[in-house]
Parts: C-alpha cells; structure tokens; sequence
C-alpha cells in the first residue's frame, strides 16, 4: 500500500511505522493502517501548503509549519457568552455536583460460575434481609459476621458513594434504590449485597459563571475540529491524490 499526494510518494513502510502510534486493543491491524495512511496524507497535504505559502525557515520542524499554517488558514470563531449560556441551558446534566449516597452493605460472596454457592448466597441475603426488616440495629453486628467486604469491620459502612467509586452493576442498583432498606438482594459480579441507603444527597447545578470557562474552552475545540476538517477537505479536493479516497476518511481526517 501506497499513497501519492501532489506527486509525492508515502510508501507503506512508512505506513506500517506510523500506525504503532494508532494501535488500539483488540481492533482490526488493519484500522490502524487505515488511520495511519490518513494521519499521513494530511500530513502531507498540511506541509505542501506551508512550503507553497514559504511559511517557516530551514529551521522550522514539520510540526510548527503545520501549526503556523494553521493559525494563519484556520479560522476558529471564539465562544461569546450567548453562546456558552445556550450550551449550558441546553446540556444541565454536565454542569451539576455528583449525587451522593450513603450506603452500607453486607457483601455475601460467591463466584458467578458456581450456581451453588450463588444460590447459597443469595438465600442467606433474603434472610438477612428479613432478620433486620424486624431488627434494624442490628445492620453492623451483621455485617461484621458475614459481610466479606473491608467494610464489613465498620459495621458494612461505606460512606457517601458518587458516580464511579464502586463497580457499575452496584452503582445502577443503589441509585435506584429508595431511602432505607432494600428490600431484594442486589446481585454484582462479587456475590449478592444486602443494602442499606442511609441518606441520599442530590447533586446541585453549578453556577453559569463557574463553569463558562469550561464550556468556551469545549465549543472553542469543537470549532476547530470542525474548521480544520474542512480546511483538509478543501486541500484534498484541490490536490492530486492516488491509493487512498480522503472524502471517505471524513471521521479520520483530524485524529
């Protein structure tokens, strides 16, 4: 595989090269290349442009011709305050504190292949369950005596609890969860839980004018891409190009 742009050849050994650097787990080898072609050609169509305008010196590196063509062909529209307030009003969820929730539980182990021990586990949850529906005060003595989580020596105790500081299948289940005793079992991958939500604090919205420097810097990114990807279109269209079609790149041409 090769490519030619404006008569210049990038060879596939040099293709093979640069896609160490687009490598990602368990995808196709032959995305890599693909992305790696297109980092190329751009590239390449990047610098010819920057020879041709005698942007730099002898000294300038590939890199800072790049960006000084950029900054002289690129243009990015800054995010006035009209336009950073719409984008907040419009997207609440991102600018707003965690929710948090007060938990403790009792962690009944049981690895998932074993059906044995999973059915085992989960019927002594239910009667745990049923032992403190009459008997609530006695969650940490519980806890302590069968609990096989660390928590278990805190009486089952473990804390105020937000997005992303336990595993997914817990955080789901006690974010549905009411105020008090579950009254289910919750199954994770570690066993079946017996839960207790203690508190729940809602997350708060934050201010606007906290967040708008955020948000500017978010729309201003965006608008780059955006310009820059049309910017590496229109040189494409004008440019000689064989082994490789950057119309169909689109979602590749400015990674």
């Amino acid at each position: 595989m090769s490519i030619q742009i404006n008569g210049t050849t990038i060879d596939s050994r040099a293709i093979n090269i640069e896609s160490a650097h687009h490598q990602e787990a368990g995808a196709d080898p032959r995305y890599a290349l693909r992305r790696a072609a297109v980092a190329l050609a751009v590239r390449e169509l990047l610098l010819q442009r920057a020879q041709e305008l005698g942007l730099g010196d002898d000294s300038a590196s590939d890199d800072a011709l790049i960006e000084a063509l950029i900054e002289r062909e690129v243009e990015v529209p800054a995010a006035n305050e009209e336009t950073c307030r719409r984008w907040y009003e419009q997207n609440p969820e991102h600018f707003r504190t965690p929710d948090l929730s007060e938990v403790r539980h009792i962690l009944l182990a049981a690895p998932p292949d074993i059906l044995e021990e999973r059915d085992a586990a989960r019927s002594l949850a239910e009667e745990l369950i049923q032992r403190l529906q009459q008997d609530p005060d006695a969650f940490p003595r519980l806890a302590r005596e069968h609990s096989r989580c660390p928590s278990a020596e805190n009486g089952g105790l473990l804390g105020q609890v937000s997005r992303g500081e336990t595993i997914p299948e817990f955080e789901d289940a006690v974010r549905r969860l009411s105020v008090g005793l579950a009254p289910q079992p919750i199954k994770t991958r570690y066993g079946f839980h017996v839960v207790e939500i203690l508190q729940r604090v809602e997350g708060q919205r934050l201010p606007f004018e906290t967040v708008r420097p955020r948000i500017a810097e978010y729309l201003e990114e965006r608008s780059r891409r955006r310009a820059l990807s049309q910017y590496i279109r229109l040189l494409a269209g004008e440019a000689h190009i064989k082994g490789i079609d950057l119309d169909a790149s689109e979602s590749l041409l400015i990674q």
